[in-house]
């Protein structure tokens, strides 16, 4: 997803993790409590292992990673979490699905409507803009670390569909069944990942003027600013212009 990796890289570059470290310890925490309602051993539970790796790349503390997996088996309370996606339009048409971990179903359509509504986009039907994407392991990794070479026969060799060079990022793409073989085959050759997730691709992208990329990036910057809303994904690709503007 052209779009999505490129503000995605931008962000992470630019430190914004650092300037919601809060917000990112809740929506860690909240994926490790869904996970863990899978099982409490990330042994034998894949996202369960993945949420622990993204919480740790986002330097959630262990004894809170410890508590959420004991929340999300029942040993500690506050394990009441769902899981609800939103499907719905941005400006200019865009498709965008909300993905958000919520105590307080009620609560966070209202927000999530209101957000969309006040940035110029509405919310939609179930199935209207999920047909659009495609569920699929993302993996990324710094560029400047390590070679084309490498990265290609690591992830190649362990079952990825693709590998992108996402200006100075390498995007590694796999079906959701190697995502975690993928992770794991990495991790043993010593690659450090700048983040592993199950993520929501476009098939297609569009292409939007610099006016309607930039009331975009307001509105996913607003939903992701939500404490209920854990993931935004979109199908639209930035112009150089407002690319520029983030870097």
């Amino acid at each position: 997803m052209a779009g999505h990796s490129k503000w995605a890289n931008i962000q992470h570059r630019k430190g914004r993790q650092d300037a919601k470290r809060g917000k990112l310890f809740t929506k860690a925490a909240k994926e490790i409590i869904i996970a863990a309602k899978g099982g409490g051993d990330p042994a034998s539970n894949a996202r369960l292992r993945a949420a622990i790796a993204a919480a740790k790349a986002v330097n959630l503390p262990k004894d809170k990673i410890d508590n959420a997996i004991k929340k999300g088996t029942g040993e500690l309370a506050g394990g009441d979490i769902l899981e609800i996606s939103y499907e719905g339009y941005g400006p200019g048409g865009v498709a965008l699905i909300v993905e958000a971990a919520t105590d307080n179903r009620n609560r966070t359509v209202a927000e999530v409507r209101h957000i969309l509504s006040k940035h110029g986009g509405s919310m939609g039907e179930a199935g209207c803009v999920g047909w659009m994407f495609e569920r699929k392991g993302v993996i990324t990794l710094d560029g400047a670390k390590y070679t084309e070479d490498q990265v290609m026969e690591a992830a190649l060799e362990a079952g990825a569909d693709d590998v992108r060079d996402e200006g100075g990022t390498w995007e590694i793409h796999t079906a959701v069944a190697d995502f975690a073989a993928v992770r794991d085959a990495l991790e043993a050759v010593g690659m450090e990942m700048d983040s592993a997730e199950l993520s929501m691709l476009p098939q297609n992208t569009v292409e939007v003027d610099a006016e309607t990329g930039r009331k975009l990036m307001r509105l996913v910057d607003a939903l992701e600013d939500n404490d209920d809303v854990q993931n935004v994904h979109a199908n639209f690709d930035l112009p150089d212009e407002v690319l520029a503007e983030l870097e």
